[in-house]
């Protein structure tokens, strides 16, 4: 038997074939150029293959309201041609299996407590930060969604006392994304955040942007582990100092084993960058079996 996994992004749909114990058969990627032209692609991929099921982690805002007339719909993205999207009742007409659905970032944490090195954990959050900054949260073991979604990227941040940099978030300019993306960053600086790897600063206001929003995190959510993905934090070099702003920026309030052990709490994605497909096989499992 095997599932389909869709993790739409903004830039590329991923289309991908596995198996149930989370090998990925056959994988293609497809740009997100406007719905005309990409799910023509995404679904003739998908037809014939004989899936059981297929699961869709996407780009957002999206309706996760199943009593919603606009339930699996891509909302109010910035991505013009996309918005107001019915994505998921598309994808079902054309194909006529089970369909799970979610954001791409619950979709990557998904991926990591049921294929990766967090499996079996009950309480995480895993954050993206890239071309933007994302976040997925698993509570009590079922993935949160509430009146919306969490949109943990937009969180308002305390300014770095050596950074003057506004922000580039056009809705609130010193939130998460604003401060910390690639984007931000190569606002920031006028280069890429790749080119950047030799100056100390650069990573130290980093770190300090993101050691931040995870003590928020942390004290809102209580989580069990914290896994951060996305380009940026393929600058390993983060990851220590991320875990020393955290440990400053708490100072001492939060006494538990996970924090005493800050290595194992807050760690790099493990899944090569599989996650979100693996999160997508994952949703497809959960759709066929009527969860």
């Amino acid at each position: 038997m095997v599932y389909g996994a869709l993790e739409a992004g903004g830039t590329k749909m991923i289309c991908a074939i596995c198996k149930e114990n989370g090998e990925i058969l056959e994988q293609v990627s497809i740009p997100t150029s406007s719905p005309d032209e990409t799910m023509p692609r995404v679904i003739d991929f998908f037809k014939d293959k004989g899936i059981a099921a297929l699961g869709v982690a996407c780009f957002g805002p999206i309706d996760l309201d199943k009593s919603s007339e606009t339930y699996g719909y891509i909302t109010s993205t910035p991505k013009v041609k996309w918005q107001n999207y019915p994505i998921l009742p598309v994808i079902e007409k054309a194909l006529s299996v089970p369909a799970g659905f979610d954001t791409d970032v619950n979709g990557s944490l998904l991926g990591e407590v049921s294929f990766g090195s967090s499996r079996g954990l009950e309480n995480a959050v895993y954050i993206t930060i890239g071309t933007g900054i994302g976040g997925g949260v698993l509570s009590n073991g079922k993935l949160l969604h509430g009146m919306l979604h969490p949109e943990l990227g937009h969180m308002i941040l305390v300014p770095h006392e050596k950074d003057h940099f506004q922000g580039i978030c056009p809705f609130h300019k010193n939130c998460f994304e604003g401060m910390a993306s690639g984007p931000a960053m190569e606002a920031r600086y006028g280069k890429k955040a790749d080119s950047l790897s030799g100056v100390p600063l650069v990573w130290e206001i980093e770190a300090y942007y993101i050691g931040q929003a995870l003590c928020n995190i942390i004290l809102t959510l209580s989580p069990e582990r914290i896994i951060l993905g996305g380009g940026v934090m393929h600058q390993m070099q983060l990851f220590p100092l991320i875990r020393k702003q955290v440990k400053e920026q708490l100072n001492g309030y939060i006494k538990t084993k996970e924090l005493a052990d800050l290595d194992n709490y807050i760690v790099p994605a493990s899944l090569n960058d599989n996650q979100g497909v693996l999160g997508c096989l994952q949703l497809a499992i959960n759709a066929r079996k009527g969860k």
